[in-house]
Protein backbone atom coordinates (compact mmCIF):
# COMPACT_ATOMS: atom_id res chain seq x y z
CA UNK A 1 0.00 0.00 0.00
CA UNK A 2 1.50 3.37 -0.90
CA UNK A 3 1.85 5.72 1.22
CA UNK A 4 1.14 8.84 -0.76
CA UNK A 5 -1.93 11.66 0.08
CA UNK A 6 -4.03 12.50 -2.77
CA UNK A 7 -5.13 16.50 -2.41
CA UNK A 8 -8.71 17.39 -3.97
CA UNK A 9 -8.92 18.78 -7.09
CA UNK A 10 -10.95 21.70 -5.17
CA UNK A 11 -8.29 22.93 -2.36
CA UNK A 12 -4.89 22.82 -5.07
CA UNK A 13 -7.04 25.76 -7.05
CA UNK A 14 -7.66 27.41 -4.11
CA UNK A 15 -4.38 27.17 -3.24
CA UNK A 16 -3.47 28.39 -6.15
CA UNK A 17 -5.71 31.47 -6.48
CA UNK A 18 -4.05 32.79 -2.39
CA UNK A 19 -1.03 33.15 -4.17
CA UNK A 20 -1.70 34.37 -7.53
CA UNK A 21 -3.71 37.33 -4.66
CA UNK A 22 -0.66 37.53 -2.87
CA UNK A 23 1.56 37.95 -5.65
CA UNK A 24 -0.22 41.02 -7.25
CA UNK A 25 1.61 44.02 -5.48
CA UNK A 26 -0.77 47.36 -4.22
CA UNK A 27 0.09 48.97 -7.82
CA UNK A 28 -0.97 46.45 -9.58
CA UNK A 29 -4.47 45.66 -7.93
CA UNK A 30 -5.12 49.32 -8.21
CA UNK A 31 -4.61 50.16 -11.49
CA UNK A 32 -6.71 47.03 -12.23
CA UNK A 33 -9.98 48.48 -10.43
CA UNK A 34 -10.00 51.24 -7.99
CA UNK A 35 -9.07 54.77 -8.86
CA UNK A 36 -6.91 57.05 -6.22
CA UNK A 37 -8.47 60.30 -4.23
CA UNK A 38 -6.91 63.21 -5.48
CA UNK A 39 -7.16 66.64 -3.51
CA UNK A 40 -8.32 68.89 -6.51
CA UNK A 41 -7.31 73.01 -5.27
CA UNK A 42 -6.65 75.93 -7.30
CA UNK A 43 -7.99 79.64 -7.97
CA UNK A 44 -10.41 80.69 -10.47
CA UNK A 45 -9.68 84.13 -12.32
CA UNK A 46 -9.72 86.85 -14.70
CA UNK A 47 -7.78 86.29 -17.67
CA UNK A 48 -6.93 90.12 -18.15
CA UNK A 49 -5.77 90.62 -14.36
CA UNK A 50 -6.06 87.48 -12.75
CA UNK A 51 -8.16 88.68 -10.20
CA UNK A 52 -10.10 85.87 -8.27
CA UNK A 53 -13.33 84.99 -9.17
CA UNK A 54 -15.74 84.80 -6.39
CA UNK A 55 -19.16 82.34 -6.44
CA UNK A 56 -17.54 79.96 -9.41
CA UNK A 57 -18.78 76.56 -9.55
CA UNK A 58 -16.83 73.91 -9.65
CA UNK A 59 -18.36 70.98 -10.38
CA UNK A 60 -18.13 67.31 -11.46
CA UNK A 61 -21.16 65.85 -13.55
CA UNK A 62 -20.43 62.53 -13.97
CA UNK A 63 -20.42 62.18 -9.96
CA UNK A 64 -23.28 64.67 -9.57
CA UNK A 65 -21.07 66.96 -6.71
CA UNK A 66 -19.07 70.14 -6.55
CA UNK A 67 -18.28 73.10 -4.50
CA UNK A 68 -18.01 77.01 -5.41
CA UNK A 69 -15.14 79.13 -5.17
CA UNK A 70 -14.59 81.82 -1.89
CA UNK A 71 -14.28 85.75 -2.03
CA UNK A 72 -10.46 85.34 -3.29
CA UNK A 73 -11.39 82.71 -5.67
CA UNK A 74 -10.04 79.98 -4.28
CA UNK A 75 -11.59 76.60 -4.26
CA UNK A 76 -10.70 73.04 -2.88
CA UNK A 77 -12.60 69.61 -4.04
CA UNK A 78 -12.06 65.87 -3.37
CA UNK A 79 -12.15 64.40 -7.03
CA UNK A 80 -11.18 60.75 -8.27
CA UNK A 81 -8.22 60.43 -10.97
CA UNK A 82 -9.63 60.92 -14.81
CA UNK A 83 -12.13 63.00 -13.72
CA UNK A 84 -13.43 65.79 -15.85
CA UNK A 85 -13.96 68.86 -13.62
CA UNK A 86 -16.16 71.81 -15.33
CA UNK A 87 -15.62 75.48 -14.13
CA UNK A 88 -18.48 77.71 -14.54
CA UNK A 89 -18.77 81.68 -13.76
CA UNK A 90 -21.86 83.82 -15.20
CA UNK A 91 -20.13 86.17 -18.17
CA UNK A 92 -17.59 83.74 -18.15
CA UNK A 93 -16.57 80.63 -20.91
CA UNK A 94 -17.05 77.40 -19.20
CA UNK A 95 -13.69 75.50 -18.61
CA UNK A 96 -12.83 72.07 -18.48
CA UNK A 97 -9.84 70.21 -16.23
CA UNK A 98 -8.93 66.73 -16.67
CA UNK A 99 -6.98 64.58 -13.88
CA UNK A 100 -4.68 62.18 -15.87
CA UNK A 101 -6.40 58.69 -15.45
CA UNK A 102 -2.13 57.50 -14.08
CA UNK A 103 -1.92 60.79 -11.55
CA UNK A 104 0.76 59.06 -8.33
CA UNK A 105 0.28 62.55 -5.95
CA UNK A 106 -2.49 63.22 -3.36
CA UNK A 107 -3.64 66.96 -4.36
CA UNK A 108 -3.93 68.45 -7.87
CA UNK A 109 -3.38 72.41 -8.29
CA UNK A 110 -4.31 74.45 -11.34
CA UNK A 111 -4.78 78.59 -11.65
CA UNK A 112 -7.92 78.68 -14.41
CA UNK A 113 -7.73 81.75 -16.40
CA UNK A 114 -11.64 82.61 -17.36
CA UNK A 115 -12.48 84.37 -20.44
CA UNK A 116 -15.32 86.95 -20.92
CA UNK A 117 -18.16 85.42 -22.61
CA UNK A 118 -20.58 88.72 -23.62
CA UNK A 119 -23.71 88.04 -24.71
CA UNK A 120 -25.64 90.25 -26.85
CA UNK A 121 -29.71 90.04 -26.11
CA UNK A 122 -31.94 91.32 -29.06
CA UNK A 123 -34.15 94.37 -27.95
CA UNK A 124 -37.11 94.09 -26.58
CA UNK A 125 -40.11 96.71 -26.56
CA UNK A 126 -42.89 95.99 -24.13
CA UNK A 127 -46.64 97.87 -24.88
CA UNK A 128 -49.30 97.47 -23.53
CA UNK A 129 -51.29 96.71 -26.73
CA UNK A 130 -50.95 93.31 -29.17
CA UNK A 131 -49.49 95.35 -32.01
CA UNK A 132 -47.64 99.38 -32.73
CA UNK A 133 -50.41 99.94 -34.96
CA UNK A 134 -52.72 99.50 -32.26
CA UNK A 135 -51.28 101.60 -29.74
CA UNK A 136 -50.77 104.44 -31.70
CA UNK A 137 -54.61 104.44 -32.86
CA UNK A 138 -55.36 104.66 -28.60
CA UNK A 139 -53.06 107.04 -28.36
CA UNK A 140 -54.79 109.44 -30.91
CA UNK A 141 -57.96 108.88 -29.54
CA UNK A 142 -57.34 109.68 -25.67
CA UNK A 143 -59.13 112.82 -24.72
CA UNK A 144 -57.23 114.75 -21.84
CA UNK A 145 -59.26 116.46 -19.43
CA UNK A 146 -59.77 120.12 -20.04
CA UNK A 147 -57.99 122.31 -17.08
CA UNK A 148 -61.15 124.26 -16.74
CA UNK A 149 -63.57 122.38 -14.04
CA UNK A 150 -61.31 119.42 -13.65
CA UNK A 151 -60.50 118.01 -10.17
CA UNK A 152 -56.86 119.64 -10.64
CA UNK A 153 -58.07 122.89 -11.28
CA UNK A 154 -59.68 122.90 -8.37
CA UNK A 155 -57.40 121.91 -6.13
CA UNK A 156 -55.07 124.52 -7.26
CA UNK A 157 -57.58 127.45 -6.91
CA UNK A 158 -55.96 130.31 -5.05
CA UNK A 159 -59.15 130.51 -2.21
CA UNK A 160 -59.29 126.92 -1.51
CA UNK A 161 -55.35 127.00 -1.10
CA UNK A 162 -55.85 130.02 1.04
CA UNK A 163 -58.61 128.47 3.57
CA UNK A 164 -56.02 125.05 3.30
CA UNK A 165 -53.35 127.80 4.81
CA UNK A 166 -55.81 129.76 7.19
CA UNK A 167 -57.11 126.88 8.09
CA UNK A 168 -54.14 124.01 8.87
CA UNK A 169 -53.20 124.00 11.97
CA UNK A 170 -49.22 123.86 12.63
CA UNK A 171 -48.18 119.95 13.49
CA UNK A 172 -45.38 118.88 15.72
CA UNK A 173 -43.94 117.29 12.71
CA UNK A 174 -44.42 120.48 10.28
CA UNK A 175 -42.23 122.33 12.95
CA UNK A 176 -39.44 119.97 13.20
CA UNK A 177 -39.62 120.43 8.88
CA UNK A 178 -39.09 124.35 9.17
CA UNK A 179 -36.44 124.20 11.65
CA UNK A 180 -34.43 121.69 9.97
CA UNK A 181 -35.08 123.07 6.72
CA UNK A 182 -33.94 126.58 8.27
CA UNK A 183 -30.83 125.21 9.61
CA UNK A 184 -29.80 123.44 5.84
CA UNK A 185 -30.45 126.96 4.77
CA UNK A 186 -27.82 128.64 7.23
CA UNK A 187 -24.90 125.70 6.47
CA UNK A 188 -25.48 126.37 2.86
CA UNK A 189 -24.80 130.15 3.10
CA UNK A 190 -22.21 129.70 5.15
CA UNK A 191 -20.77 127.43 2.84
CA UNK A 192 -21.35 129.85 0.12
CA UNK A 193 -23.36 127.86 -2.05
CA UNK A 194 -26.72 129.56 -0.81
CA UNK A 195 -28.02 133.47 -1.38
CA UNK A 196 -27.13 135.87 0.99
CA UNK A 197 -28.52 139.62 1.43
CA UNK A 198 -24.56 140.43 0.63
CA UNK A 199 -24.77 138.08 -2.11
CA UNK A 200 -28.16 139.81 -3.44
CA UNK A 201 -26.64 143.22 -2.94
CA UNK A 202 -26.12 144.51 -6.84
CA UNK A 203 -23.53 146.89 -5.13
CA UNK A 204 -21.29 144.23 -3.52
CA UNK A 205 -21.39 142.14 -6.86
CA UNK A 206 -18.80 142.57 -9.21
CA UNK A 207 -20.60 141.15 -12.03
CA UNK A 208 -23.08 143.80 -11.81
CA UNK A 209 -19.99 146.63 -11.56
CA UNK A 210 -18.67 144.87 -14.88
CA UNK A 211 -21.61 145.16 -16.47
CA UNK A 212 -22.48 148.99 -15.33
CA UNK A 213 -18.79 149.40 -16.89
CA UNK A 214 -19.69 148.01 -20.26
CA UNK A 215 -23.11 149.95 -20.45
CA UNK A 216 -21.38 153.59 -19.53
CA UNK A 217 -18.79 152.57 -22.14
CA UNK A 218 -21.79 151.41 -24.76
CA UNK A 219 -22.71 154.80 -24.23
CA UNK A 220 -26.49 153.42 -22.72
CA UNK A 221 -26.69 155.73 -20.82
CA UNK A 222 -26.27 159.57 -22.77
CA UNK A 223 -29.36 161.16 -23.34
CA UNK A 224 -30.91 160.38 -26.43
CA UNK A 225 -33.28 163.53 -28.84
CA UNK A 226 -36.53 163.08 -28.78
CA UNK A 227 -36.42 160.42 -25.61
CA UNK A 228 -38.12 162.04 -22.26
CA UNK A 229 -36.36 160.79 -19.39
Amino acid sequence: MSGSVRIPSSWLVLVLVIFALLGLSPTRAQAQGQRRVVQFTGIIATGDSLLGVPGATVFVPKAGRGTATNAYGYFSLPVLTGDSIVIRSLGYRNQTVVIPPDYQRQSYSVIVQLKEDATILPEVRIFPYATEKEFKRAFLALKLPKERGSAMADNLNEQVLRRIFNNAPVTSMGNYRQTMQSQQNDQARRMGTAPTPQTNNPLLNPFSWLQLINQIKQGEFKKKEGVDY
